[in-house]
């Protein structure tokens, strides 16, 4: 049985995994500019080797968190559809039909 205090659980889990989502993208940005900074100064091999290995490590983070947005995404919508059928009200589903419409927005550009 779906409560609104599962709900808003739901919703924080959403809104704590899209900033961890933007936070590794920015880190992505960051290590590819420093990789490419290093390239271009002719950094020694081995320390451009290592630093190749940090930007692939947090670019693999980015799908990982996208699946477990989708995954959490999914979760929050049946838990809300539950809660809907069941004619509850709250300020809960009012924030977590706009969690929904920011993740879908972060969502669904990665499926193009």
């Amino acid at each position: 049985m779906a409560t609104l205090r599962n709900l808003k659980i739901k919703t924080s889990t959403c809104k704590r995994i899209v900033k961890e989502l933007r936070s590794y993208e920015k880190e992505v940005e960051k290590e590819a500019a420093k990789t490419a900074n290093m390239k271009e100064n002719g950094a020694d091999p081995y320390d451009l080797k290592q630093q190749e290995n940090v930007l692939a490590e947090s670019r693999m983070m980015v799908p990982d968190c996208h699946k477990r947005l989708e995954t959490a995404l999914a979760d929050l919508k049946a838990t809300l559809a539950e809660l809907k059928e069941a004619n509850e009200q709250g300020a809960e589903i009012g924030e977590a039909e706009s969690t929904i419409t920011e993740v879908e927005a972060v969502v669904k550009p990665t499926e193009e």
